[in-house]
This record gives C-alpha cells, structure tokens and sequence, in this order.
C-alpha cells in the first residue's frame, strides 16, 4: 500500500478532531473527483511500521485529543490496500480504546468481498458508493452526491 497524505489533526474529514490518512489506489475513478491524484497505486510513499507506529502515537497523544482515525483515498477497500487497512483498523481497535474509525469507498456495502468485509467489521462508519457529479451536493454532511450512504456500523 501507498500513502498519499497524512494529516495528525484534521477537523474536515469526520466529526471532531482526528487523524486522517489518504491511501492511493482507486479503480473507481469517477468523473468529477476532486482527488485524482490519488488513483494511482504507485503516487504517494510506501506505508510501512513507522507510518502505522505515528498514528497509533498521534491517536493516543493526550496533547491534542483526537476522536479517531478517518481513512480515504483512493480508496482504502482498493484490493491492494485491503489488507494493510485491515492491520491498522485491527491496531487501532486493539490500542486506542474509545477512538472511531471512519472509512470512505467507492464500493458499496452489500458487495464487500470477504476481505472488504473484514475491514468493515471493525469500522464505527462506512460511507460507500462512487462519487457521481450528476448527484453532487455541497450541503450533505460527510459526503460528495446524494447516492452516498454513511452506514453507522457501532
């Protein structure tokens, strides 16, 4: 998996103060998306230990509180980034007790392979569907067009 951008505070991409990392990879490439540099698999920096070791540490820095982790991309389902994604969440729900995971997809809930499903499972929120400019709607909360749908998972 790549990494396209990190932010340790972010007050943008879900409710409250929170760690928000951009993964690249999107096979989606919907018309209209304001993060196209992100599609490909090979932009950005390579994830590794010290990259997941940062967020658990800015997750639990007492200094600035945080609410909890959003992930977006590209997209953070793309198969390529599935199962660096699953570790972090896994990472996150085992260290980082009370802290909320929220994921953004182009795909949809109800078709989820197994490995998709297994991210899932360890989400608070999933907001899924592709970004479709015909529905696009700046007053929805948490999302690009109204095809979206925010799933509160926990």
């Amino acid at each position: 998996m790549n990494i396209h951008a990190y932010y340790d505070v972010d007050v943008v991409n879900g409710p409250g103060t929170r760690c928000t990392l951009f993964v690249a990879g999107c096979e989606h490439q919907c018309p209209g998306c304001y993060n196209q540099r992100t599609w490909r698999l090979d932009s950005g920096q390579p994830w590794n230990a010290q990259w997941e070791q940062r967020i658990i540490d800015d997750l639990l820095d007492t200094r600035i509180c945080r609410q909890g982790l959003s992930l977006s991309g590209g997209d953070p389902l793309h198969p390529a980034n599935v199962a660096s994604v699953l570790a972090l969440v896994q990472r996150v729900r085992a260290e980082c007790a009370g802290k909320d995971i929220w994921l953004w997809t182009g795909y949809r809930l109800n078709e989820l392979n197994p490995a998709q499903r297994a991210v899932a499972a360890e989400l608070d929120v999933l907001i899924d569907g592709k970004f479709i400019a015909a529905e696009k709607d700046a007053t929805l909360i948490w999302r690009g067009s109204g095809n979206q749908i925010i799933h509160y998972l926990r």
